[in-house]
């Protein structure tokens, strides 16, 4: 079960893959780096810093699943995408997942593309078009704010987890025997639970935060609610 974690371990995805992906989320970091540029400024860059100290210190608690044997913990996609937008927070989440690749050896250094391509750049998308959407149909409250991050968390947790089967597929080292769809669905049951969880920690710090400073909140600011179109006054009377 160890396999199944999110931070990929030297060896089980081969070389070729791996420096693949590596170049795919270089590329795609740049363009995050030239577009969040757009975006940073006095509220932003000091936030943006939090958001990487938070979601380092808070991927150090564990919680348990017990139905799989295995344990989880915050991937901070959709909470950095909340907080600071996409684009940073996938900086963001990319600059922790190259700490704890280089200091404390979670996830291979070699597959440190495919991490940063699954948790940083899959899991932060799936996590800010979800966002996108919801906050244009669910209310800005408290409640709203909290579902839309619940269920963006879940989904961007079990979203990073199909991109692993989906590079296992690739360039995995151990022959499955064609039962990619066992990996699949095992892999999507194990991160419902941990995506639960995910999706308690993102939406309780998010309210916390919107709360007292709902200025901070990226997607607040950023995504407009749906105006609903004028109506159109109709010439003549009523028969």
């Amino acid at each position: 079960m160890e396999t199944l974690a999110m931070h990929i371990s030297n060896g089980i995805i081969d070389g070729p893959v791996a420096a693949v992906f590596a170049a795919l989320a270089l590329a795609v970091l740049t363009f995050c780096v030239l577009r969040g540029r757009r975006d940073l400024d006095d509220r932003l860059a000091p936030m943006a810093g939090l958001v990487a100290a938070f979601i380092f210190a808070v991927q150090m608690l564990n919680f348990p699943i017990f139905t799989a044997g295995v344990s989880g913990h915050l991937l901070g996609g959709a909470l950095a995408a909340l907080l600071v937008g996409p684009w940073v927070g996938a900086l963001c989440v990319a600059v922790v997942l190259v700490v704890q690749a280089l200091v404390f050896g979670d996830g291979g250094v070699a597959m440190l593309g495919l991490n940063i391509t699954n948790m940083a750049l899959l899991g932060t998308a799936a996590a800010y078009l979800l966002i996108a959407l919801l906050l244009r149909v669910l209310p800005r409250t408290p409640t709203g704010l909290g579902i839309t991050a619940f269920v963006s968390a879940l989904v961007s947790v079990v979203v990073a987890s199909q991109g692993f089967v989906l590079e296992y597929w690739l360039g995995g080292t151990t022959d499955l025997g064609g039962n990619l769809a066992g990996l699949s669905g095992t892999m999507a049951g194990v991160h419902l639970f941990i995506g639960i969880g995910e999706g308690l920690i993102t939406a309780t710090t998010v309210v916390t935060v919107a709360k007292v400073r709902p200025d901070l909140v990226y997607a607040l600011r950023a995504l407009k609610p749906a105006v609903p179109a004028p109506a159109v006054p109709v010439a003549g009377g009523a028969r």
